[in-house]
């Protein structure tokens, strides 16, 4: 009978031993136990309820009716009515859910903005069962974050853990209410850090991407490591379904303390650029390839400058368009998503030390962050409450009398911004900024994204209820702060 013989190294594996080669990249014996961190972390996590109430919304149509067959081949075949037209509809009152996390014992909770930005009424729901209504202290959409609050004392708040110390292949949960089944847990790892989707024009994309399965529900939910401590907040899922499919993104915690601390001190977020448009120094390359060129910068990691605002902090320390940025304050920079993350922890007036290549030199240079208004100041919160104006959406009575489709009358004033521009009990805002005002949620958009604005300044188209046309700007700035500008050289 022939004999088989082992090879020696298998048959020490075969008795639990190593070989020299092995003993060297020795591989971790136990197994990850996940459920300390389950128990310690899933008491910390809630079921959010959000109603959005039923509103008149305003739809504009060609011709006569929006469902009309025949003035839709009236108007194909250049026989149909002309000129656009509205009608109003009745959205119906809906609701959704999501999740959110407990951050202090007294009832601050972090969850996504997509969960909460439209809600009327929100119920928070706790893994004890017991329920609270909630209220918004605010929002930032570019982050896709939340904070909101419950009234209530001895909350299991979760401990917040560095999302910096992650490590690709590191096993985390996610902890969350998918499908209305609360307190879930779902087990994946690490599969990618500070990745970065453009799913919307202006967000900071630098998620953390994970294979633990994230579903509808889950939005605002805990992703935390195996000690249980938060490392990210999950915010959507990669799928052509709509159900996970292999991927889930969450925001990690290095970018969330920073917004939920501007919130509470500010009330918005205090957001610090560089005053640069640009990309990952490999993708330029690549696009650069496909036109035939080849371009060679001395490397092939860091962000190419592909624009330089005129009167941004990049600018003034003398960067260009073509440099190639690869560190802040040290720290090395091979991803757009991993530059946002950075100056997504800076407000403006911050100094940071720049490195870049400029024709395969290394620069350095100190720059000082500006805010989106071009000033190192903190941006303050506007209250609309500040116009010192009461509005409410023009009745169908006054439309038909008045023969206007849509306006924001002015009920009540007092003293405030509105009073101090000429504006009157009575009128009629028309448009503000060029944006069409039928209903008070278009009014508070437009306050909100002037004051974020440079010039910070309401141009309000209104017409008296005798149909004069009126022209009025509404200055949201201070007094002193417009003098300190002015005085500035």
């Amino acid at each position: 009978m022939t004999r088989k013989y082992l090879p020696l190294w298998v048959l020490a594996l075969s008795l639990g031993l190593q070989s020299p080669a092995m003993a060297a990249t020795a591989v971790p014996s136990n197994p990850v136990d996940l459920t300390y961190a389950a128990e310690n972390a899933v008491n910390s996590v809630v079921y959010i309820k959000v109603t959005t109430n039923s509103k008149t919304q305003t739809i504009q149509y060609n011709g006569g009716s929006p469902f009309d067959f025949d003035d839709f081949f009236g108007d194909f075949f250049g026989r149909g009515n002309s000129g656009s037209q509205q009608r109003q509809i009745q959205t119906p009152k809906r609701s959704g859910a999501g999740s959110g996390v407990i951050l202090s014992s007294d009832g601050y909770i972090v969850t996504n903005n997509h969960v909460v930005e439209d809600a009327d009424e929100m119920t928070v729901k706790l893994n004890d069962n017991r329920e609270f209504k909630a209220r918004i202290i605010g929002t930032d959409k570019s982050t896709d974050l939340a904070l909101i609050k419950i009234e209530a004392t001895g909350l299991q708040a979760i401990k917040v853990g560095n999302s910096d110390n992650l490590k690709l292949g590191e096993w985390v949960l996610a902890i969350g209410n998918p499908f209305s089944l609360t307190s879930t847990v779902t087990a994946g790892i690490v599969s990618a850090k500070a990745r970065s989707l453009n799913a919307t024009p202006g967000s900071i994309d630098s998620f953390i991407q994970t294979d633990a399965a994230i579903n509808p529900g889950n939005s605002g939910g805990a992703l935390v490591n195996a000690k249980g401590e938060l490392v990210g907040i999950n915010a959507m899922l990669y799928s052509q379904t709509g159900s996970f499919s292999g991927y889930g993104f969450a925001i990690p915690t290095a970018i969330m303390n920073k917004v939920v601390d501007d919130l509470k001190k500010y009330g918005t977020v205090q957001r610090a650029l560089l005053g640069i448009s640009g990309m990952d120094v490999s993708s330029y390359i690549d696009s650069q390839k496909e036109k035939g060129k080849d371009v060679d910068f001395g490397t092939v990691n860091g962000i190419y400058v592909a624009e330089v605002s005129a009167d941004g902090a990049a600018a003034e320390g003398g960067l260009k368009e073509g440099d190639i940025l690869t560190a802040i304050d040290g720290k090395n920079i091979e991803k757009f998503g991993e530059l946002q993350e950075i100056l997504t922890n800076h407000r403006p007036g911050d100094k940071v030390n720049v490195t870049y290549i400029r024709d395969k030199k290394k620069h350095s240079a100190t720059l000082t962050l500006r805010n989106v208004q071009g000033t190192t100041s903190a941006v303050q919160n506007l209250d609309t409450d500040a116009m010192g104006a009461a509005l409410r959406p023009l009745t169908e009575t006054e439309k038909k009398e008045l023969n206007l489709s849509y306006g924001l009358m002015i009920s009540a004033l007092r003293d405030g911004k509105f009073k101090d521009a000429g504006l009157s009990k009575g009128l009629i805002i028309m448009k503000i900024n060029d944006r069409e005002m039928r209903t008070t949620t278009d009014f508070d958009e437009a306050v909100k994204a002037a004051n974020l604005s440079s010039d910070r300044v309401l141009w309000i188209r209104a017409k008296t209820q005798t149909g004069i046309n009126k022209s009025y700007a509404v200055e949201l700035a201070e007094a002193k702060q417009a003098t300190k500008k002015n005085s500035k050289k």
